[in-house]
């Protein structure tokens, strides 16, 4: 059971290395949630490549959840370190989930804080940083993620919210979209509150202090910031 374990587990993390992920453990749960309450199913998710997203959404999300995400190998330490203070002095919980780990929950497992949940997406966080490149880890993120009720991955929340695709979403946008991440299904980027456009201006912010994620076989320029000029490896 142990080796059928590594084995499968393995295997699927080099078969979604290549092959798009059309469907996740989260979309099955939200569409039975949605049965079981008496509603219509809503799922809306088109995958697309990272060519066709919008150069400003892998941004947005890293100046939003994960500043360190090109720099760290699946975990962000000092992150996780600052979370656990905050937790053991305020009522209000912080997490500090990194892309990485985010994307291991959304793929393989299924929402919870158990510590079992939490020990598999470890695992399977520290094998995605090994077999994915940063770029794949960006791609399946942003295509997999919830951004609303039904709506999973940013095509899918680009045509439903702002009538185009994921390549034509402006800067602003991709700001607003990754401003609701924290809790998509309460947080709207179609209809967004006060506290929501404050927190986009405050990512918009924040990316200009983020570089544009590197293609893949290129590293980033540490010397530029978002500029879009990159250095050979």
């Amino acid at each position: 059971m142990v080796v059928a374990f590594f084995a499968s587990t393995i295997l699927a993390v080099v078969l979604f290395r290549f092959v798009p992920v059309f469907c996740t453990p989260l979309m099955f749960i939200r569409s039975y949630q949605q049965h079981q309450a008496g509603e219509s199913i809503r799922w809306k998710h088109h995958w697309v490549s990272l060519d066709k997203i919008s150069p400003s959404m892998p941004v947005a999300v890293m100046a939003s959840e994960d500043q360190f995400f090109l720099k760290h190998h699946g975990f962000d330490f000092k992150a996780i370190e600052q979370a656990a203070m905050n937790n053991v002095e305020r009522s209000r919980k912080k997490g500090a989930s990194t892309i990485t780990q985010q994307t291991a929950k959304n793929v393989f497992l299924w929402p919870g804080r158990t510590w079992v949940r939490k020990g598999l997406e470890a695992y399977f966080t520290v094998l995605i940083e090994l077999i994915w490149s940063k770029q794949r880890i960006m791609e399946v993120y942003l295509n997999s993620i919830e951004m609303g009720d039904g709506i999973y991955g940013v095509e899918a929340v680009a045509r439903e919210h702002f009538n185009c695709h994921a390549i034509d979403l402006s800067r602003s946008n991709c700001a607003l979209i990754a401003a609701t991440l924290p809790n998509p299904r309460k947080f709207s980027s179609k209809y967004p509150s006060n506290y929501m456009v404050k927190r986009k201006y405050k990512i918009m912010k924040e990316m200009k202090t983020i570089p544009l994620l590197p293609r893949e076989g290129e590293d980033v320029d540490p010397s530029t910031v978002s500029s879009g000029i990159y250095k050979k490896k």
